[in-house]
């Protein structure tokens, strides 16, 4: 098992979409037995990047994943509506104990 920290910047007016998304994206890995049934944790950045953390039900699945045209096409609404971020690039990374706010 393999544990991910995924950031998504949201565009201009996609914050509630990006939320959607990542509320649904553990779901639809889970659905394809990529993710396991650990809850995802879902936060929001000061500068209001959501940071999903999940956990990959193998490091197989991780490559499984990028052929999956389910999680394909999740993947392309979520580049719609998000450009994707390190965790380094927001600002809470370099705190001691990185606080954010809870989405779900």
């Amino acid at each position: 098992m393999s544990v991910s920290i995924a950031c998504y910047r949201p565009k201009s007016d996609k914050n509630a979409e990006v939320e959607r998304l990542a509320r649904e994206h553990a779901s639809i890995l889970r659905d394809q037995q990529l993710a396991t049934d650990r809850c995802p944790i879902i936060v929001r950045a000061k500068d209001g990047t959501i940071v999903e953390i999940f956990e990959w039900s193998s490091p197989e699945a991780i490559d499984r994943a990028h052929g999956n045209p389910q999680v394909l096409e999740l993947w392309g609404r979520f580049s719609d509506a998000c450009d994707y971020v390190k965790l380094s690039d927001l600002p809470e990374s370099h705190d001691l104990f990185a606080n954010f706010e809870p989405v779900n």
